[in-house]
């Protein structure tokens, strides 16, 4: 059985507050969202920060994705 990835309610709330205002800037390069991350927000952990990178990582992948099938 696998279960994924498993994201906090806290990591995907503020990932979704960054989108909303920023999402032309985010792209599938992880390197890249870490650095937006703490340039547009004060984040108190760096393990919180990369939480939140992943997760926008992610989302740009999904994203992309669906629209190179359509």
């Amino acid at each position: 059985m696998n279960l994924g990835k498993s994201r906090t309610v806290k990591t995907k709330r503020i990932a979704d507050m960054m989108l909303e205002g920023h999402s032309n800037k985010f792209t599938t390069n992880f390197e890249e969202n870490k650095r937006l991350v703490s340039e547009l927000m004060i984040i108190p952990s760096k393990q919180l920060r990369n939480e939140i990178a992943g997760y926008l990582t992610s989302f740009m992948n999904t994203k992309q994705k669906q629209m190179t099938e359509t």
